[in-house]
């Protein structure tokens, strides 16, 4: 136990990493560690650091293992399921495909055009930008392991209601219908040498942290700034325990920020330091990665009003529910 303590204090928390900023902050730039100021820089300093190393191998194996699933052979498995089963192998899926909540719908619409099930096809669309390997890794770094995995069921779980809700309202025909037209080719699978899964996973890193790189620096900014400048009073006012609409708050604050989940665990974090519950936490979290405005924008050229309506209203339902669980519960967690 003492070992595996260690191995996660050095790994996954990088204390390692901790020591040598507050040496940076005290040392360097002779600012205590007890000030705002010295404990906004090192804030800043150490998630930032921390969060693309951890993101950049992360996304590196992931990219390695995600080489031998392709979209078209990812296509073609999910269309072996169907029903309830369906929708969980395509939730599955979704947590293997480091995707933000827009870059996911162009593979909805080849989903879609190629016949799978619709719902099965919408539970890849919520699972997709809500969890993937990547954010469990930083999520256990943060937060520790029970919390983690906690997220990730619980975002299948949402993932999986919500496209069998679909699925059961046989809501087909809310797709738009050049959607459907769009013409499905049967591309041969490339196949892939090892070098070439390396040269891919590099590639992959530098697409990803290319675009998240700007979202991760603003969460962390804001992380910072609510850690060490905003009065804890302030945040228990609004969204702590003692406030019964605290995870509907943070739920609607966080729909409409564009970010994805690696820009998002920072400010989780600060908040979770000023005593806001779990379920209130990971409600903002999930609004924030699963409903953000752009994607709904690009969701409304595929679908016709009364199929969003509805997807926003199962998932921001789901959220919501699961947000007051954690709460009620979260004496099992901390």
């Amino acid at each position: 136990m003492n070992i595996f303590t260690w191995l996660n204090d050095q790994l996954l928390k990088m204390k390692w990493l901790w020591d040598l900023v507050e040496l940076l902050v005290e040392k360097v730039f002779g600012l205590s560690m007890g000030t705002r100021i010295g404990g906004s820089i090192h804030f800043f300093i150490y998630d930032a650091i921390k969060i693309f190393i951890l993101l950049s191998l992360v996304i590196f194996i992931i990219s390695f293992i995600q080489s031998y699933f392709p979209p078209e052979k990812t296509k073609k498995i999910i269309g072996r399921f169907k029903g309830l089963k369906g929708n969980i192998f395509g939730a599955l899926l979704g947590t293997v495909t480091p995707f933000c909540s827009c870059s996911s719908i162009p593979i909805f619409i080849g989903f879609i055009s190629a016949g799978l099930p619709l719902g099965a096809t919408f539970s890849f669309l919520i699972s997709s930008p809500m969890i993937d390997l990547a954010s469990l890794m930083l999520l256990m770094s943060f937060f520790g392991t029970r919390i983690a995995i906690v997220y990730v069921a619980l975002g299948l779980i949402v993932a999986v209601i919500g496209g069998i809700f679909i699925s059961k309202l046989k809501m087909e025909k809310y797709v738009e219908s050049y959607v459907w037209d769009v013409e499905n080719v049967d591309i041969e699978i490339e196949k892939m040498n090892h070098k070439d899964r390396v040269e891919f996973a590099k590639e992959q890193v530098k697409d990803i942290v290319g675009r998240v790189w700007p979202y991760i620096l603003v969460g962390v900014g804001i992380g910072a700034g609510i850690h060490n400048w905003v009065p804890q009073s302030i945040i228990e006012r609004i969204l702590g325990e003692g406030n019964p609409f605290s995870v509907l708050i943070a739920t609607f604050i966080g729909i409409p920020i564009y970010a994805d989940i690696f820009g998002t665990i920072p400010i989780a974090e600060a908040l979770m330091a000023k005593g806001v519950g779990i379920g209130t936490v990971i409600s903002f979290m999930m609004g924030v990665t699963t409903l953000s405005i752009p994607s709904l924008v690009m969701l409304s050229k595929v679908v016709k009003p009364r199929l969003l309506v509805t997807f926003v209203a199962i998932v921001t339902l789901g959220i919501i529910i699961l947000g007051y669980g954690l709460n009620g519960f979260s004496f099992l967690l901390i």
